[in-house]
C-alpha cells in the first residue's frame, strides 16, 4: 500500500509518545524481530545474496538494519533498510542513510536501480511495513517527545524520533 505524505505524518504524530521513546506502549520485540528477520529472508532471495543485517541494536527507537551488499544491487552501492521499534516504519537508502535526500536523488544520481528500489519497497509493503520517506523524517520534530538530549546542533528532527539512537 501507497500512503500520502499527510498520511504518514498523521501516522508519525499518532505513533508519537512522550513516556515512550525507544519503542511504542505493548511492543513485541519478539515479533519486532520475527517480521525484521522475514525482511532479511526476503531480501536474500530477492537479490540472490547474503545481506548485512545489524540486530545489536540498543537504546534507540531504531530496531535493526538490513543492507543489500553492492555487489548485488545493480547501480553498484549498497541499499540499506532501517527499521523502526514503531509501526512496522521503514526508510530505504542508497548507501547509508543521510547520503541521499531521498530514494528519488539517489536514482535521479546513479546510486539506486528504480527496478531494485521496487523489489525492496515490494517486500516492505507485502510484509506489512511502511515506507517512509527520508525526506519525511528530516523534518524539525515537533512532537510531544522530550527530544531535547538528542538534538542536532540546534534542533532534533523525526528520524531522531523514530529511527535513531535515544
Amino acid at each position: 500500500m501507497t500512503y500520502s505524505r499527510a498520511e504518514l505524518i498523521a501516522l508519525l504524530r499518532r505513533l508519537d509518545d512522550p513516556v515512550f521513546l525507544e519503542h511504542p506502549r505493548g511492543y513485541d520485540h519478539a515479533a519486532t524481530r520475527a517480521l525484521f528477520e522475514r525482511l532479511v529472508a526476503r531480501l536474500d532471495a530477492d537479490f540472490d545474496t547474503r545481506c548485512e543485517a545489524d540486530r545489536g541494536v540498543q537504546d534507540a527507537s531504531l530496531h535493526a538494519t538490513a543492507a543489500v551488499p553492492a555487489k548485488a544491487a545493480a547501480a553498484g552501492e549498497r541499499i540499506t533498510v532501517s527499521v523502526s521499534n514503531f509501526g512496522s516504519m521503514a526508510v530505504v537508502a542508497a548507501e547509508w542513510p543521510g547520503v541521499y535526500d531521498d530514494t528519488g536523488e539517489a536514482v535521479e544520481a546513479g546510486a539506486l536501480d528504480a527496478a531494485d528500489l521496487r523489489k525492496v519497497e515490494r517486500a516492505l509493503t507485502e510484509l506489512g511495513y511502511v515506507p517512509v520517506p527520508e525526506s519525511l523524517l528530516t523534518r524539525p520534530y515537533d512532537g510531544p517527545g522530550p527530544l531535547a538530549p538528542h538534538r542536532l546542533g540546534d534542533r532534533a528532527d523525526w528520524w531522531i524520533r523514530y529511527f535513531d539512537y535515544l
